[in-house]
């Protein structure tokens, strides 16, 4: 009998999602900044303390609104790691920026803290850090370094909701960060985003940016008595429609963050045998961090190794994935990168393997994926 197929992703419904999209309807409020967006907001801002968040279209759109605020401008260099998803680089290649790419840790595919200092220049203008997996950089060195270089950091939390560092909410602690709701993340809404404000300078423009590059939040709530075109900006509020979407979602936080969390731990329990016999190397969570249970990662040996697990899991009807192939090297940015050789995101592109992890994985199916893992390694 064929084993039945387990996908890499599967998006989890709470069942109020098509309930609060028909309220956001009825309201005749479905543009953007309704109800819904205003509930959204301020449970970032309460839960995580966040001075302002703005609901977004997406994370790329919280990222390109991030590079306006900073007046990204031509030749600005920002900072970022070579291992992550190429909207983090291309919201600021946008605005003309050359990007200096940073290599990993070697243990955790997290920007390296101890190579940044001699990546900066007087063109630095901010640093970009990754919080891969939902696992928190180092940002005690990080915020240290950009205050001594008065430079302004931006957290790409796309995978890091509920997620903490030494006690703070990541997203907290960086002058700008980002939120992805997109599907494949803890909490959806199918696309979406958000843009954390924790540094009061910006707080006034971003709104602005927000709406267009118009005052008119200003103008609803009676600040002005008309509203205009006072700055640059775009469309990057999502509908009352994604909101209502993204409610429903917020209000399970707890739920679907226990039972993620649970998923990872069963992974990592099962297949630690593999580890201690030097056959694979889980994820090592660094002191003083959370875990989000957004994902579960195995290191294999090599490039083939890792090939062959995937063929091999995917003849027993599992998906599993690789992830980042490192920016550095890639068509677009290769020839203006500058030669650095970055061993640690090139190791996690050849190496790094990510298993099935979604809310509905049922205990019986994560102990037939750890069987068939070890299974691999002892034939």
């Amino acid at each position: 009998m064929t084993k039945k197929y387990t996908p890499f992703n599967k998006p989890y419904l709470t069942g109020k999602e098509t309930t609060y999209i028909e309220e956001a309807v009825a309201s005749g409020k479905i543009s953007g900044n309704g109800m819904f967006t205003q509930k959204c907001q301020t449970f970032f801002e309460d839960t995580f303390q966040i001075k302002k968040a703005l609901l977004t279209t997406s994370c790329t759109d919280a990222l390109e609104m991030c590079a306006i605020l900073l007046n990204i401008n031509e030749g600005d260099e920002v900072i970022m790691p070579s291992y992550t998803f190429v909207s983090t680089a291309n919201a600021f290649v946008l605005r003309g920026a050359k990007i200096v790419f940073a290599d990993s840790k070697p243990d955790y595919p997290n920007i390296d803290e101890t190579k940044l200092e001699a990546l900066i220049t007087n063109k630095t203008k901010a640093i970009v850090v990754v919080h891969y997996g939902g696992v928190a950089c180092e940002m005690d060195t990080i915020m240290r370094l950009a205050k001594q270089n008065n430079i302004f950091v931006v957290e790409d939390a796309a995978q890091a909701i509920d997620s903490y560092y030494k006690g703070k909410a990541l997203g907290s602690i960086g002058h700008l960060a980002t939120f992805s709701f997109h599907e494949t993340k803890n909490i959806i809404s199918g696309e979406g985003g958000l843009l954390a404000i924790n540094d009061n300078q910006f707080v006034d423009r971003a709104e602005i940016i927000w709406e267009k590059g118009t005052n008119r939040s200003s103008f609803f709530r009676g600040e002005v008595d008309k509203y205009g075109w006072v700055d640059i900006g775009s469309s990057f509020l999502p509908s009352e429609v994604i909101a209502a979407f993204l409610w429903a979602q917020l209000e399970n936080i707890e739920k679907i963050q226990s039972r993620r969390k649970n998923i990872w731990n069963q992974y990592y329990q099962g297949l630690l045998p593999l580890e201690v016999d030097g056959k694979i190397k889980l994820p090592k969570l660094p002191n003083d961090t959370t875990n989000n249970g957004h994902l579960f990662f195995v290191l294999c040996n090599s490039f083939k190794e890792r090939s062959e697990l995937i063929s091999f899991l995917k003849a027993k009807n599992i998906h599993a994935v690789f992830h980042y192939l490192s920016l550095h090297k890639s068509v677009f940015y290769k020839s203006k990168h500058d030669n650095r050789v970055l061993i640690n995101s090139d190791m996690f592109t050849d190496r790094l393997l990510r298993l099935p992890l979604f809310f509905e994985l049922d205990d019986e199916t994560i102990k037939e994926i750890v069987i068939e893992i070890k299974a691999f390694y002892e034939s």
